[in-house]
Protein backbone atom coordinates (compact mmCIF):
# COMPACT_ATOMS: atom_id res chain seq x y z
CA UNK A 1 0.00 0.00 0.00
CA UNK A 2 1.49 3.26 -1.05
CA UNK A 3 -0.60 5.82 0.88
CA UNK A 4 -3.49 5.18 3.29
CA UNK A 5 -5.60 8.11 4.32
CA UNK A 6 -7.49 7.59 7.85
CA UNK A 7 -10.32 9.49 8.16
CA UNK A 8 -11.65 10.74 11.59
CA UNK A 9 -14.77 13.01 12.34
CA UNK A 10 -14.40 16.17 14.05
CA UNK A 11 -11.04 15.09 15.18
CA UNK A 12 -8.97 18.17 16.02
CA UNK A 13 -6.30 19.50 18.43
CA UNK A 14 -7.80 20.36 21.50
CA UNK A 15 -9.99 16.89 21.42
CA UNK A 16 -7.09 15.17 20.48
CA UNK A 17 -3.51 16.56 22.40
CA UNK A 18 -5.56 15.82 25.89
CA UNK A 19 -5.70 12.06 24.85
CA UNK A 20 -2.02 11.95 23.65
CA UNK A 21 -0.94 13.71 26.98
CA UNK A 22 -2.59 10.66 28.70
CA UNK A 23 -1.19 7.98 27.14
CA UNK A 24 -4.34 6.57 25.36
CA UNK A 25 -3.80 6.88 21.92
CA UNK A 26 -0.44 4.99 21.11
CA UNK A 27 -0.97 4.69 17.43
CA UNK A 28 -2.35 7.73 16.64
CA UNK A 29 0.43 9.85 18.80
CA UNK A 30 3.19 7.90 17.23
CA UNK A 31 1.89 9.61 13.51
CA UNK A 32 1.92 12.76 15.13
CA UNK A 33 5.05 12.72 16.03
CA UNK A 34 6.95 10.92 13.74
CA UNK A 35 5.02 12.97 10.77
CA UNK A 36 4.01 16.56 9.34
CA UNK A 37 0.54 17.73 11.49
CA UNK A 38 -0.99 20.81 11.85
CA UNK A 39 -4.75 22.21 11.80
CA UNK A 40 -6.74 21.94 9.09
CA UNK A 41 -9.34 24.63 8.35
CA UNK A 42 -12.33 23.09 6.93
CA UNK A 43 -14.70 25.19 4.68
CA UNK A 44 -17.75 26.56 4.68
CA UNK A 45 -20.12 25.19 5.66
CA UNK A 46 -18.19 22.62 8.10
CA UNK A 47 -20.89 19.80 7.95
CA UNK A 48 -20.07 16.00 7.48
CA UNK A 49 -21.97 15.45 4.11
CA UNK A 50 -20.66 18.45 2.07
CA UNK A 51 -17.22 18.47 4.19
CA UNK A 52 -16.23 14.78 3.01
CA UNK A 53 -16.66 15.27 -0.72
CA UNK A 54 -14.74 18.34 -0.60
CA UNK A 55 -12.11 16.56 0.97
CA UNK A 56 -12.21 13.65 -1.38
CA UNK A 57 -12.46 16.11 -4.25
CA UNK A 58 -10.31 18.66 -3.74
CA UNK A 59 -12.98 21.23 -4.37
CA UNK A 60 -15.54 23.42 -2.96
CA UNK A 61 -19.09 22.65 -2.84
CA UNK A 62 -20.17 24.46 -6.40
CA UNK A 63 -17.77 22.48 -8.37
CA UNK A 64 -18.68 18.91 -6.70
CA UNK A 65 -22.36 19.86 -6.37
CA UNK A 66 -23.41 18.60 -2.55
CA UNK A 67 -23.86 21.56 -0.61
CA UNK A 68 -25.91 19.70 2.87
CA UNK A 69 -27.48 16.56 3.95
CA UNK A 70 -29.96 17.55 1.71
CA UNK A 71 -30.77 18.08 -1.95
CA UNK A 72 -33.20 20.81 -2.86
CA UNK A 73 -35.64 20.34 -5.54
CA UNK A 74 -37.46 23.61 -5.76
CA UNK A 75 -39.12 23.43 -2.26
CA UNK A 76 -38.80 19.56 -1.76
CA UNK A 77 -36.03 17.84 -0.64
CA UNK A 78 -34.42 14.49 -0.31
CA UNK A 79 -31.50 12.73 1.00
CA UNK A 80 -28.22 13.54 -0.75
CA UNK A 81 -25.99 10.18 -1.91
CA UNK A 82 -23.35 9.46 -4.67
CA UNK A 83 -24.81 10.29 -7.47
CA UNK A 84 -24.80 14.52 -6.37
CA UNK A 85 -21.43 14.38 -6.61
CA UNK A 86 -20.53 15.84 -9.70
CA UNK A 87 -16.63 15.72 -9.93
CA UNK A 88 -13.92 12.85 -9.54
CA UNK A 89 -13.12 11.12 -5.98
CA UNK A 90 -9.27 9.76 -4.97
CA UNK A 91 -10.65 6.60 -6.11
CA UNK A 92 -11.26 7.20 -9.76
CA UNK A 93 -8.36 9.24 -10.08
CA UNK A 94 -6.50 6.04 -9.20
CA UNK A 95 -8.22 3.88 -11.15
CA UNK A 96 -7.93 5.79 -14.09
CA UNK A 97 -4.11 5.91 -13.28
CA UNK A 98 -4.26 2.04 -13.24
CA UNK A 99 -4.20 1.91 -9.62
CA UNK A 100 -6.38 -0.44 -7.06
CA UNK A 101 -8.44 1.39 -4.35
CA UNK A 102 -9.96 0.29 -0.90
CA UNK A 103 -12.65 2.67 0.34
CA UNK A 104 -14.20 1.71 3.84
CA UNK A 105 -16.87 3.77 5.24
CA UNK A 106 -16.10 6.94 3.69
CA UNK A 107 -19.51 9.52 3.66
CA UNK A 108 -21.82 10.22 0.76
CA UNK A 109 -20.68 7.54 -1.27
CA UNK A 110 -23.61 5.34 -1.88
CA UNK A 111 -24.08 3.74 -5.11
CA UNK A 112 -20.41 3.48 -5.41
CA UNK A 113 -18.99 3.32 -9.02
CA UNK A 114 -17.23 0.42 -10.55
CA UNK A 115 -13.60 1.25 -9.68
CA UNK A 116 -10.25 -1.35 -9.74
CA UNK A 117 -10.46 -2.66 -5.85
CA UNK A 118 -13.51 -2.11 -3.19
CA UNK A 119 -16.01 0.10 -1.69
CA UNK A 120 -18.10 -0.18 0.85
CA UNK A 121 -20.23 2.60 1.34
CA UNK A 122 -20.75 4.74 5.08
CA UNK A 123 -22.65 7.62 6.19
CA UNK A 124 -26.35 8.57 4.28
CA UNK A 125 -26.07 4.87 2.56
CA UNK A 126 -28.53 2.39 3.84
CA UNK A 127 -28.02 -0.19 6.44
CA UNK A 128 -27.55 -2.75 3.13
CA UNK A 129 -25.92 -0.50 0.64
CA UNK A 130 -24.82 -1.82 -2.67
CA UNK A 131 -21.20 -1.90 -2.80
CA UNK A 132 -18.23 -2.71 -5.11
CA UNK A 133 -17.60 -5.32 -6.43
CA UNK A 134 -21.43 -6.79 -6.50
CA UNK A 135 -21.84 -9.56 -2.71
CA UNK A 136 -18.35 -8.22 -1.54
CA UNK A 137 -20.38 -7.05 1.34
CA UNK A 138 -21.34 -10.58 1.93
CA UNK A 139 -18.01 -11.96 2.37
CA UNK A 140 -17.10 -9.57 4.95
CA UNK A 141 -19.89 -10.32 7.58
CA UNK A 142 -18.93 -13.92 6.63
CA UNK A 143 -15.06 -12.90 7.52
CA UNK A 144 -15.85 -10.08 10.40
CA UNK A 145 -18.79 -11.76 11.84
CA UNK A 146 -20.92 -9.06 11.59
CA UNK A 147 -21.06 -5.73 9.85
CA UNK A 148 -23.00 -2.48 10.10
CA UNK A 149 -22.99 0.92 8.39
CA UNK A 150 -24.83 2.28 11.75
CA UNK A 151 -25.29 1.25 15.26
CA UNK A 152 -28.18 -1.00 16.45
CA UNK A 153 -31.03 2.01 17.16
CA UNK A 154 -32.72 1.19 20.41
CA UNK A 155 -30.79 -1.20 22.17
CA UNK A 156 -31.62 0.23 25.73
CA UNK A 157 -34.15 2.13 27.18
CA UNK A 158 -31.88 5.39 27.35
CA UNK A 159 -29.75 4.54 24.02
CA UNK A 160 -27.30 4.77 26.35
CA UNK A 161 -24.23 1.86 27.49
CA UNK A 162 -25.77 -1.12 25.09
CA UNK A 163 -25.88 1.29 21.93
CA UNK A 164 -22.49 3.07 23.19
CA UNK A 165 -20.96 -0.46 23.09
CA UNK A 166 -22.13 -0.72 19.83
CA UNK A 167 -20.22 2.09 18.68
CA UNK A 168 -17.38 0.32 19.69
CA UNK A 169 -18.05 -2.83 17.86
CA UNK A 170 -18.56 -0.42 14.63
CA UNK A 171 -14.83 0.53 15.39
CA UNK A 172 -13.73 -2.91 15.12
CA UNK A 173 -16.21 -4.03 12.14
CA UNK A 174 -14.24 -0.98 9.95
CA UNK A 175 -11.00 -1.87 11.04
CA UNK A 176 -11.44 -5.77 10.37
CA UNK A 177 -13.47 -4.95 6.73
CA UNK A 178 -10.64 -2.87 5.54
CA UNK A 179 -7.57 -5.36 6.72
CA UNK A 180 -10.17 -8.10 4.84
CA UNK A 181 -10.26 -5.68 1.68
CA UNK A 182 -6.54 -4.74 1.78
CA UNK A 183 -5.56 -8.46 2.06
CA UNK A 184 -8.00 -9.63 -0.60
CA UNK A 185 -7.08 -6.34 -3.34
CA UNK A 186 -3.63 -5.44 -2.24
CA UNK A 187 -4.41 -2.20 -3.39
CA UNK A 188 -2.12 0.67 -3.52
CA UNK A 189 -4.42 3.30 -1.91
CA UNK A 190 -6.28 2.79 1.00
CA UNK A 191 -9.51 5.28 2.79
CA UNK A 192 -10.83 4.29 5.86
CA UNK A 193 -13.00 6.61 7.94
CA UNK A 194 -14.35 6.49 11.18
CA UNK A 195 -18.01 8.31 11.63
CA UNK A 196 -18.37 7.94 15.72
CA UNK A 197 -15.54 10.13 16.52
CA UNK A 198 -18.43 12.80 15.94
CA UNK A 199 -21.53 10.99 16.61
CA UNK A 200 -20.13 10.27 20.39
CA UNK A 201 -20.56 14.59 20.74
CA UNK A 202 -23.96 14.76 19.38
CA UNK A 203 -25.28 11.98 20.83
CA UNK A 204 -23.39 12.01 24.53
CA UNK A 205 -22.27 15.44 24.99
CA UNK A 206 -20.01 16.38 27.79
CA UNK A 207 -18.88 12.30 28.54
CA UNK A 208 -15.68 12.76 28.20
CA UNK A 209 -14.95 8.71 29.41
CA UNK A 210 -17.22 7.87 26.28
CA UNK A 211 -15.06 10.39 23.71
CA UNK A 212 -12.22 8.59 25.34
CA UNK A 213 -13.39 5.08 24.82
CA UNK A 214 -14.19 5.82 21.52
CA UNK A 215 -10.88 7.37 20.40
CA UNK A 216 -9.23 4.31 22.34
CA UNK A 217 -10.89 1.72 19.69
CA UNK A 218 -10.65 3.46 16.50
CA UNK A 219 -7.00 3.82 17.70
CA UNK A 220 -6.22 0.03 18.12
CA UNK A 221 -8.06 -0.50 14.53
CA UNK A 222 -4.85 1.95 13.30
CA UNK A 223 -2.56 0.38 14.72
CA UNK A 224 -3.33 -3.16 13.90
CA UNK A 225 -3.87 -1.76 9.94
CA UNK A 226 -0.82 -0.21 10.57
CA UNK A 227 1.12 -3.46 10.84
CA UNK A 228 -1.26 -5.78 8.57
CA UNK A 229 -0.41 -3.15 5.36
CA UNK A 230 2.62 -1.50 6.11
CA UNK A 231 1.10 1.78 4.09
CA UNK A 232 4.46 3.65 2.78
CA UNK A 233 2.60 7.34 3.79
CA UNK A 234 -0.16 7.78 5.84
CA UNK A 235 -2.55 10.34 6.63
CA UNK A 236 -5.02 11.31 8.77
CA UNK A 237 -7.35 14.23 8.27
CA UNK A 238 -10.79 15.74 9.69
CA UNK A 239 -13.53 16.75 7.83
CA UNK A 240 -14.00 19.82 10.30
CA UNK A 241 -13.70 20.01 14.54
CA UNK A 242 -15.89 19.66 17.29
CA UNK A 243 -15.98 22.03 20.18
CA UNK A 244 -18.51 23.17 23.16
CA UNK A 245 -21.22 25.60 21.93
CA UNK A 246 -21.59 28.50 24.48
CA UNK A 247 -23.93 30.76 22.97
CA UNK A 248 -27.46 30.52 21.76
CA UNK A 249 -29.54 28.89 19.05
CA UNK A 250 -30.65 31.83 16.57
CA UNK A 251 -33.87 31.06 14.74
CA UNK A 252 -33.07 32.68 11.20
CA UNK A 253 -36.90 32.44 9.73
CA UNK A 254 -38.72 33.50 12.97
CA UNK A 255 -36.45 36.95 12.38
CA UNK A 256 -36.69 36.51 8.20
CA UNK A 257 -40.45 36.71 9.31
CA UNK A 258 -40.52 39.51 11.54
CA UNK A 259 -38.62 41.46 8.88
CA UNK A 260 -41.33 40.75 6.02
CA UNK A 261 -38.84 38.27 4.02
CA UNK A 262 -40.77 35.00 5.63
CA UNK A 263 -44.29 33.99 5.07
CA UNK A 264 -45.77 31.10 7.70
CA UNK A 265 -47.97 28.45 6.55
CA UNK A 266 -49.91 25.39 8.65
CA UNK A 267 -50.39 23.68 5.75
CA UNK A 268 -47.12 23.24 4.04
CA UNK A 269 -44.80 20.74 3.92
CA UNK A 270 -42.05 23.20 5.79
CA UNK A 271 -38.72 22.75 6.39
CA UNK A 272 -37.28 18.57 6.94
CA UNK A 273 -39.07 17.99 10.86
CA UNK A 274 -38.27 15.14 13.27
CA UNK A 275 -42.17 15.28 13.87
CA UNK A 276 -42.86 14.58 10.27
CA UNK A 277 -40.09 11.46 10.02
CA UNK A 278 -41.39 10.18 13.32
CA UNK A 279 -44.81 10.62 13.12
CA UNK A 280 -44.35 8.65 9.98
CA UNK A 281 -42.87 6.00 11.07
CA UNK A 282 -44.99 5.26 14.28
CA UNK A 283 -48.36 6.33 12.47
CA UNK A 284 -47.82 3.94 9.44
CA UNK A 285 -50.70 2.08 8.72
CA UNK A 286 -52.97 3.71 11.63
CA UNK A 287 -55.82 5.94 11.63
CA UNK A 288 -54.26 9.97 11.63
CA UNK A 289 -56.85 11.12 13.98
CA UNK A 290 -56.89 14.64 14.90
CA UNK A 291 -59.12 15.18 18.18
CA UNK A 292 -56.25 15.36 20.71
CA UNK A 293 -56.13 19.48 21.48
CA UNK A 294 -54.19 18.66 24.89
CA UNK A 295 -51.50 17.37 22.85
CA UNK A 296 -51.68 19.68 20.02
CA UNK A 297 -51.37 22.95 22.17
CA UNK A 298 -47.92 20.64 23.82
CA UNK A 299 -46.95 20.38 19.91
CA UNK A 300 -47.46 23.99 19.69
CA UNK A 301 -45.62 24.73 23.05
CA UNK A 302 -42.79 22.26 21.85
CA UNK A 303 -42.10 24.10 18.88
CA UNK A 304 -42.26 27.21 20.10
CA UNK A 305 -39.24 26.66 22.67
CA UNK A 306 -37.27 24.06 20.63
CA UNK A 307 -38.47 20.92 21.13
CA UNK A 308 -36.43 18.91 18.53
CA UNK A 309 -35.73 15.79 17.98
CA UNK A 310 -32.46 15.84 19.75
CA UNK A 311 -33.41 17.79 22.54
CA UNK A 312 -36.94 16.00 22.80
CA UNK A 313 -36.38 12.63 22.41
CA UNK A 314 -34.05 11.76 25.05
CA UNK A 315 -36.48 13.35 27.47
CA UNK A 316 -39.31 11.49 25.90
CA UNK A 317 -37.24 8.15 26.30
CA UNK A 318 -36.55 8.59 29.45
CA UNK A 319 -40.64 8.85 30.76
CA UNK A 320 -41.14 6.00 28.29
CA UNK A 321 -43.72 8.07 26.27
CA UNK A 322 -41.96 8.70 22.28
CA UNK A 323 -43.90 5.86 21.27
CA UNK A 324 -47.16 6.77 22.95
CA UNK A 325 -46.93 10.12 21.62
CA UNK A 326 -45.81 9.47 17.84
CA UNK A 327 -48.86 7.32 17.57
CA UNK A 328 -51.06 10.09 19.25
CA UNK A 329 -50.09 12.67 17.58
CA UNK A 330 -49.92 12.76 13.76
CA UNK A 331 -48.38 14.89 11.57
CA UNK A 332 -51.63 16.65 10.54
CA UNK A 333 -51.79 17.47 14.39
CA UNK A 334 -48.24 19.34 14.72
CA UNK A 335 -48.44 20.91 11.65
CA UNK A 336 -52.06 22.04 13.22
CA UNK A 337 -50.40 23.48 15.77
CA UNK A 338 -47.27 24.75 14.89
CA UNK A 339 -46.33 27.55 11.71
CA UNK A 340 -43.52 26.61 9.05
CA UNK A 341 -42.18 28.56 6.54
CA UNK A 342 -44.36 29.23 3.34
CA UNK A 343 -41.49 28.81 0.77
CA UNK A 344 -43.56 29.56 -2.19
CA UNK A 345 -44.63 33.13 -1.21
CA UNK A 346 -41.65 33.59 1.09
CA UNK A 347 -38.92 35.80 -0.49
CA UNK A 348 -35.81 34.55 1.65
CA UNK A 349 -35.73 31.66 4.35
CA UNK A 350 -33.51 29.23 5.48
CA UNK A 351 -33.78 25.86 4.62
CA UNK A 352 -31.59 23.97 6.49
CA UNK A 353 -29.62 25.16 9.31
CA UNK A 354 -26.04 23.12 8.13
CA UNK A 355 -26.27 25.14 5.28
CA UNK A 356 -25.39 27.78 7.11
CA UNK A 357 -27.43 30.44 5.15
CA UNK A 358 -30.11 32.04 3.23
CA UNK A 359 -31.50 30.78 -0.21
CA UNK A 360 -34.05 33.54 -2.11
CA UNK A 361 -37.00 32.32 -3.77
CA UNK A 362 -36.32 34.32 -7.34
CA UNK A 363 -38.73 34.00 -9.80
CA UNK A 364 -37.66 32.19 -12.82
CA UNK A 365 -35.33 29.82 -10.57
CA UNK A 366 -37.47 28.54 -8.17
CA UNK A 367 -40.84 27.29 -8.83
CA UNK A 368 -42.22 29.77 -7.68
CA UNK A 369 -39.94 32.48 -7.45
CA UNK A 370 -41.28 36.17 -6.04
CA UNK A 371 -37.86 37.99 -5.91
CA UNK A 372 -37.55 39.57 -9.62
CA UNK A 373 -34.29 38.90 -10.94
CA UNK A 374 -33.63 42.58 -11.44
CA UNK A 375 -34.08 42.51 -7.69
CA UNK A 376 -32.02 40.05 -6.84
CA UNK A 377 -29.02 42.52 -5.69
CA UNK A 378 -31.21 44.69 -3.88
CA UNK A 379 -33.03 41.85 -1.35
CA UNK A 380 -29.92 39.80 -1.02
CA UNK A 381 -28.65 43.00 0.33
CA UNK A 382 -30.91 43.95 2.45
CA UNK A 383 -31.41 40.38 4.39
CA UNK A 384 -27.13 40.12 4.28
CA UNK A 385 -27.56 43.55 6.26
CA UNK A 386 -30.09 42.78 8.72
CA UNK A 387 -27.97 39.62 9.15
CA UNK A 388 -25.13 41.42 10.25
CA UNK A 389 -26.37 43.43 12.73
CA UNK A 390 -28.27 41.07 14.72
CA UNK A 391 -27.00 40.38 18.14
CA UNK A 392 -27.82 37.84 21.15
CA UNK A 393 -29.48 38.59 24.30
CA UNK A 394 -25.42 39.91 25.53
CA UNK A 395 -25.14 42.40 22.66
CA UNK A 396 -22.63 40.71 21.25
CA UNK A 397 -23.05 39.55 16.90
CA UNK A 398 -24.68 36.42 16.00
CA UNK A 399 -22.62 36.19 12.93
CA UNK A 400 -18.98 37.02 12.37
CA UNK A 401 -19.34 37.29 8.71
CA UNK A 402 -22.81 37.81 6.26
CA UNK A 403 -21.27 37.40 2.68
CA UNK A 404 -22.48 36.61 -0.63
CA UNK A 405 -22.11 32.87 -1.69
CA UNK A 406 -19.54 32.90 -3.60
CA UNK A 407 -17.09 33.95 -0.88
CA UNK A 408 -16.91 30.45 -0.38
CA UNK A 409 -19.24 28.31 -2.93
CA UNK A 410 -18.14 29.16 -6.51
CA UNK A 411 -18.12 26.45 -9.86
CA UNK A 412 -20.80 25.47 -12.23
CA UNK A 413 -23.41 23.98 -9.42
CA UNK A 414 -23.31 27.18 -7.02
CA UNK A 415 -26.22 28.08 -8.34
CA UNK A 416 -28.17 25.11 -5.78
CA UNK A 417 -26.62 26.42 -2.72
CA UNK A 418 -27.45 29.15 -0.46
CA UNK A 419 -27.74 32.71 -1.55
CA UNK A 420 -25.87 33.98 1.24
CA UNK A 421 -23.29 32.58 3.58
CA UNK A 422 -24.16 33.68 7.61
CA UNK A 423 -21.17 32.43 9.67
CA UNK A 424 -21.34 32.08 13.49
CA UNK A 425 -19.03 33.99 15.72
CA UNK A 426 -16.61 31.71 16.14
CA UNK A 427 -19.00 28.78 16.08
CA UNK A 428 -20.48 28.98 19.44
CA UNK A 429 -24.11 29.83 18.26
CA UNK A 430 -26.52 27.35 16.37
CA UNK A 431 -28.84 28.03 13.26
CA UNK A 432 -32.40 26.99 13.71
CA UNK A 433 -35.28 27.22 11.09
CA UNK A 434 -37.97 26.76 13.34
CA UNK A 435 -40.39 29.15 13.80
CA UNK A 436 -40.60 30.38 17.00
CA UNK A 437 -39.83 33.58 19.72
CA UNK A 438 -36.45 32.93 21.71
CA UNK A 439 -32.95 32.68 21.93
CA UNK A 440 -33.13 29.26 22.76
CA UNK A 441 -29.65 27.36 24.26
CA UNK A 442 -27.91 25.58 21.30
CA UNK A 443 -26.53 22.11 20.71
CA UNK A 444 -24.09 21.61 23.92
CA UNK A 445 -21.07 20.36 21.41
CA UNK A 446 -21.09 21.07 17.91
CA UNK A 447 -18.95 21.89 15.03
CA UNK A 448 -15.70 24.29 14.47
CA UNK A 449 -13.63 25.39 11.48
CA UNK A 450 -10.79 23.41 12.88
CA UNK A 451 -10.10 19.87 12.05
CA UNK A 452 -6.30 18.08 12.03
CA UNK A 453 -4.02 16.81 9.55
CA UNK A 454 -0.90 14.88 9.97
CA UNK A 455 1.24 13.08 7.64
CA UNK A 456 4.25 10.38 7.85
CA UNK A 457 5.91 8.96 5.05
CA UNK A 458 9.80 9.20 3.10
CA UNK A 459 11.25 12.02 3.55
CA UNK A 460 8.53 13.97 5.61
CA UNK A 461 10.43 15.34 8.73
CA UNK A 462 8.74 15.84 12.02
CA UNK A 463 7.32 19.39 12.18
CA UNK A 464 4.37 20.89 14.20
CA UNK A 465 3.11 23.45 11.12
CA UNK A 466 2.09 22.88 7.96
CA UNK A 467 1.79 26.89 7.25
CA UNK A 468 -2.07 26.52 7.39
CA UNK A 469 -3.42 23.42 5.63
CA UNK A 470 -7.09 23.58 4.03
CA UNK A 471 -9.72 20.99 3.69
CA UNK A 472 -9.01 21.00 -0.02
CA UNK A 473 -5.48 20.49 0.01
CA UNK A 474 -5.93 17.09 1.23
CA UNK A 475 -6.76 14.88 -2.07
CA UNK A 476 -4.12 16.79 -4.09
CA UNK A 477 -2.03 15.79 -1.54
CA UNK A 478 -3.28 12.08 -1.89
CA UNK A 479 -3.04 12.03 -5.19
CA UNK A 480 0.78 13.35 -5.01
CA UNK A 481 1.77 10.35 -2.86
CA UNK A 482 0.74 8.17 -5.36
CA UNK A 483 2.62 9.87 -8.12
CA UNK A 484 -0.79 11.19 -9.65
CA UNK A 485 -1.17 14.54 -10.79
CA UNK A 486 -3.80 16.92 -9.26
CA UNK A 487 -6.32 18.34 -11.09
CA UNK A 488 -6.15 22.45 -12.29
CA UNK A 489 -9.68 22.88 -11.33
CA UNK A 490 -8.73 21.67 -7.84
CA UNK A 491 -9.12 24.44 -5.04
CA UNK A 492 -6.36 22.81 -2.66
CA UNK A 493 -2.97 23.14 -3.49
CA UNK A 494 -0.79 19.75 -2.47
CA UNK A 495 0.41 20.30 1.59
CA UNK A 496 4.68 21.26 0.78
CA UNK A 497 5.81 18.13 2.85
CA UNK A 498 5.02 15.79 -0.50
CA UNK A 499 6.71 15.87 -3.60
CA UNK A 500 4.19 16.66 -6.26
CA UNK A 501 3.60 16.43 -9.86
CA UNK A 502 2.43 19.39 -11.92
CA UNK A 503 -1.33 19.72 -12.22
CA UNK A 504 -2.89 19.07 -15.55
CA UNK A 505 -6.44 19.17 -16.97
CA UNK A 506 -8.90 16.45 -17.13
CA UNK A 507 -11.21 15.05 -19.14
CA UNK A 508 -14.58 16.78 -18.36
CA UNK A 509 -16.12 13.96 -15.81
CA UNK A 510 -18.66 11.64 -16.43
CA UNK A 511 -21.62 13.05 -14.51
CA UNK A 512 -24.23 9.89 -13.51
CA UNK A 513 -28.36 10.53 -13.47
CA UNK A 514 -29.04 11.50 -9.99
CA UNK A 515 -30.92 9.16 -8.02
CA UNK A 516 -33.17 9.58 -4.65
CA UNK A 517 -32.57 8.09 -1.34
CA UNK A 518 -35.43 5.87 -0.39
CA UNK A 519 -34.28 4.98 2.96
CA UNK A 520 -36.65 6.90 6.30
CA UNK A 521 -33.89 5.62 8.02
CA UNK A 522 -31.20 7.52 6.95
CA UNK A 523 -33.51 10.39 7.52
CA UNK A 524 -34.18 9.32 11.14
CA UNK A 525 -30.34 9.07 12.05
CA UNK A 526 -30.00 12.53 10.68
CA UNK A 527 -32.55 13.22 13.29
CA UNK A 528 -30.66 11.47 15.98
CA UNK A 529 -27.71 13.96 15.39
CA UNK A 530 -29.35 16.66 15.59
CA UNK A 531 -29.38 17.44 12.03
CA UNK A 532 -32.92 17.75 11.01
CA UNK A 533 -35.15 19.48 13.57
Amino acid sequence: MQTLLIGLDAACLPVLQPLFDDGELPNLKAIFKQGATDSLESQIPPWTASAWPSLYTGMNPGKHGVFDFLRFNGYDWSIVNATDIRQRTLWEYADEAGLTSVVVNAPVTSPPPAVSGAIIPGYLASEDPTCHPEGILNDVRETVGDYRVYAQRETAEDGGEERFADYLELARMRGEAFRYLADRFDPEFGFLQFQKTDAVFHDYPGDHEKVRRIYRAVDDQIGAIREACGPETIIVASDHGMGEYDGYEFRANQFLDKEGFVETTTEGHGVPSWFQIKDEELTQGDEQSSGHPVLERLATAAARVGLTYQRGKAILDRLGLAEFVGRRLPVGAVFAASDAVDFESSLAYLRSPSELGIRLNVAGREPDGVVPAAEYDTVRGEVISLLSAVETPDGEPVFEEVVPRDAYIHGPYAEEAVDIVAVPTDFQHGLSALIGERFADPEPWNHKRDGVVAIVGPGIEPQPTLGGPHLFDVAPTVLSTLGIEPAVMMDGEPIPVVNSPPAREYPEYGVQAQTTTEDSDVAERLSDLGYLE
